[in-house]
């Protein structure tokens, strides 16, 4: 999510320091962030300045219904076991995006079922966040035993550079064998590499950020919605009663629909239940068929899943030819929450 034009930006000596004393520039000093008021930690006791000093450090924000930040995680796991025992000290930073992102219970699940294993900054307040000035999701930065930013690398991509750094800080740092080379990591279901024909934005259903939305709208207050009878690329349209907030659509009476025209292999969703504990029923379709060999990880070749809890969902993974596709996906029930699309 909000993806950089210039990919990353190498530092050199601009100051980061990770005891006592004062930031040089605006960076951040990392001993008072592991501190920071209101952040929590999963995976270890809260850090220290002294536990970094004199580590090479890599601080990954990230949170976890992001598309991008998940597709990123791959090589943050693959770097943690490749490089751990030249000394390489990795940080996941929870920054939320959506509300339901700050609940701990939420990121703690999805940190076991994402299998990671080193230290997660829960950074609900944003405080971690605005100490780095930073404005994008995934963000990694590398830091020096010697306490300095060397490295950033702003949205996903660049990894054979990103791992070069790392070698090159571990090898500084005293590290006698680190391994030479850089590694592709495959990744599966929703950690994927994206397709290289991509037609279609990252797009939000809540007013706040809502692009390309055909139903006639008004906003803050329930409404009924109807689909237009054609949808240009990359518009979208409800049909029910919904209400369209800041943040995401609510379904208000069974029987709602979301219809997408699209351009990409991958078609995500980011959704959850209003009321926890209540899980809702969905069929999706492409071009008004069942997806069949086309369906994603959250759904059945005839197209039915179930959202059960807010987070991402794939819904659709092309095996063939990309072309302009029509999704569209029914609930049965009321009380579905409806936050983006995403695409791969």
């Amino acid at each position: 999510m909000k993806p950089t034009a210039g990919r990353f930006m190498v530092l050199g000596t601009l100051a980061l320091t990770l005891g006592a004393g004062t930031n040089q520039g605006s960076l951040p000093n990392l001993a008072a962030l592991v501190k920071a008021e209101g952040t929590t930690w999963i995976n270890t006791d809260p850090l220290s300045g002294a536990s970094l000093r004199g580590k090479v450090v890599l601080v990954d924000f990230w949170t976890y219904s992001c598309i991008n930040s998940l597709r990123n995680l791959r090589y943050i796991q693959n770097w943690t076991a490749r490089y751990k025992r030249d000394g390489l000290i990795v940080i996941g930073v929870h920054s939320p995006e959506f509300s339901f992102e700050k609940d701990r219970a939420n990121v703690q699940n999805a940190v076991r079922a994402l299998g990671i294993t080193y230290p997660v900054a829960i950074d609900s307040n944003h405080l971690i966040w605005q100490a780095f000035q930073n404005d994008y999701w995934p963000a990694d930065y590398l830091i020096d035993g010697n306490g300095h930013i060397r490295y950033h690398q702003f949205g996903e991509g660049d990894y054979a550079q990103s791992e070069r750094v790392i070698q090159a800080l571990l090898k500084q740092n005293g590290a006698g064998d680190v391994k030479g080379g850089t590694t592709i990591v495959p990744g599966a279901g929703v950690e994927a590499a994206p397709s290289d024909d991509i037609e279609s934005p990252e797009t939000y259903v809540g007013y706040d950020r809502a692009e390309n939305f055909a139903s006639p709208q008004r906003l803050s207050a329930p409404q009924t919605y109807t689909i237009p009878a054609n949808l240009p690329l990359n518009d979208w349209a409800l049909s029910g009663s919904w209400l369209v907030g800041r943040e995401a659509g609510i379904l208000q009476s069974s029987g709602g629909k979301i219809v997408f025209r699209f351009h990409a292999r991958d078609f995500n969703m980011v959704l959850g239940p209003a009321q926890a504990g209540r899980p809702i029923a969905f069929t999706v379709k492409v071009d008004g068929h069942a997806p069949l060999g086309d369906h994603g990880i959250d759904t059945a070749a005839d197209g039915h899943g179930v959202v059960a809890d807010s987070r991402l969902y794939q819904l659709i993974r092309q095996k063939g030819p990309i072309g302009n596709r029509t999704f569209e996906i029914d609930f049965q029930d009321p009380g579905v929450k409806a936050f983006s699309f995403t695409f791969g």
